[in-house]
């Protein structure tokens, strides 16, 4: 994560307004470990996790990732897909789950069954809908693109449903452009 601007001993975090909510990063020199996107500043750091009560505010830290944030919230619908992230501590069906997800166009959804297979278990529905639950990368593994069977909306942790909704009519609309 470290940029020209700012470094990172141990773990750093960030907090910015964005049109969908707060965002909060958290970090190290070894990159991005967590992005939380909620209403109000303070439940966005919380989503963080305990980690974040030892780290350091440091915005130059995620100077790159930042950009990436804003030119994303501005329209260009692709502008997270560069980001690198540490996926190390996924089980293997999660990171599995997560790097299709990943894959997912913007503007495109897919269900929670097309998660299992891409995953690699077709019977693993439940599974795909707990591992987009637990994705600590919410808008870089696009969870808000995994609906229900029949198209409909499920939860979304970043935000709530509506967020999820305004996330994929942007998508969409800037799809459409590209």
């Amino acid at each position: 994560m470290s940029s020209t601007t700012g470094s990172c001993e141990a773990l750093c975090y960030c907090l910015e307004e964005t049109p969908f909510g707060w965002l909060a990063l958290l970090g190290s020199a070894g990159g991005l470990r967590r992005v939380s996107l909620q209403p109000e500043p303070q439940e966005a750091l919380d989503g963080l996790g305990d980690a974040v009560n030892g780290a350091e505010g440091n915005p130059a830290v995620f100077a790159k990732a930042l950009v990436a944030f804003r030119e994303y919230f501005a329209g260009n619908v692709i502008a997270l897909d560069g980001i690198p992230l540490d996926l190390s501590n996924a089980s293997p069906f999660f990171g599995a789950a997560w790097a299709a997800c990943r894959g997912i166009p913007a503007g495109e959804t897919r269900s929670y069954q097309w998660l299992a297979e891409a995953a690699g278990n077709s019977k693993a529905s439940r599974a795909a809908g707990q591992a987009m639950a637990r994705n600590p990368f919410p808008l870089i593994i696009p969870c808000h693109r995994v609906v229900g069977s029949t198209g409909s909306l499920h939860g979304y942790g970043a935000g709530g449903i509506g967020v999820k909704a305004r996330l994929l009519e942007m998508e969409r609309q800037q799809g459409t452009m590209l």
